[in-house]
């Protein structure tokens, strides 16, 4: 058992994500773009670009920008070529914070990372200060009330690395990143549909936040990943509503 008040977690982050969809298809496609450009076009064979064609289509990202994502990104059109960055930093009380970037100008990106946390209460920290505190994984939430045992033998089944029921009742399942869709797609088959699902870096022990300092985190949240080139935040962060 651990967490206390997950599934409420992940329903508001969930929300939050929903009302920023106008940004979403432009991160989509500097990640399938990326993805390409570093792993090829044949999905069979490049599991992130896999991954990032998924969640396009989840987004109900039309066909023609996913293929010309993709001929952006082995050199058959023309386009901006984009450069990976991470930051990384604290937030309120030391909670841990990571920034994944894709950017066609990493001054203008660390400026700008920077700033955000200057303004809203964190520091910017040193490559690799609070990477070590979490994981690279797939997650799968599940609500409460689902069977715990029929999904855990048909998650372990599917390949999953574990299963983790949290105090509030809802259940993760806990994937490689790159085995994530494979084991959604098995435990879809067998009939266990996920609230929510994502490949994200899972931190190892939480920050529990509530009153001023959950507003003053989420604060900060909203300002990193509200930058251009920002595609992704993590934090350690829990924040009580």
């Amino acid at each position: 058992m651990a967490g206390h008040s997950k599934w409420a977690n992940i329903q508001h982050r969930k929300g939050r994500q929903d009302a920023k969809r106008g940004k979403v298809f432009t991160k989509l496609i500097k990640e399938i773009t990326v993805a390409a450009r570093m792993g090829g076009g044949d999905i069979s064979a490049n599991p992130r670009l896999r991954l990032a064609i998924d969640k396009a289509k989840g987004e109900s990202m039309p066909k023609d920008n996913i293929e010309n994502a993709i001929k952006r990104g082995t050199g058959q059109l023309e386009g901006v070529t984009y450069e990976e960055a991470r930051y990384e930093g604290y937030g309120i009380a030391g909670a841990a914070v990571i920034v994944d970037c894709l950017t066609d100008n990493k001054t203008r990106t660390v400026a700008d990372v920077r700033h955000a946390f200057s303004k809203y209460g964190g520091n910017m920290g040193t490559d690799g200060c609070v990477a070590f505190q979490f994981k690279h994984c797939g997650q799968l939430m599940f609500a409460p009330g689902t069977n715990e045992d029929a999904l855990m033998e048909a998650a372990l089944e599917a390949g999953a690395e574990d299963v983790v029921t949290n105090d509030d009742g809802s259940i993760e399942v806990i994937t490689g990143p790159w085995e994530f869709t494979a084991v959604k797609e098995t435990l879809e088959k067998a009939g266990f549909t996920a609230e929510f699902g994502e490949v994200s870096m899972k931190a190892q022990n939480e920050t529990e936040l509530s009153g001023d300092d959950a507003v003053r985190m989420q604060k900060l949240l909203d300002a990193l990943e509200s930058l251009d080139d920002v595609q992704e935040v993590y934090t350690s962060a829990v924040l009580d509503e």
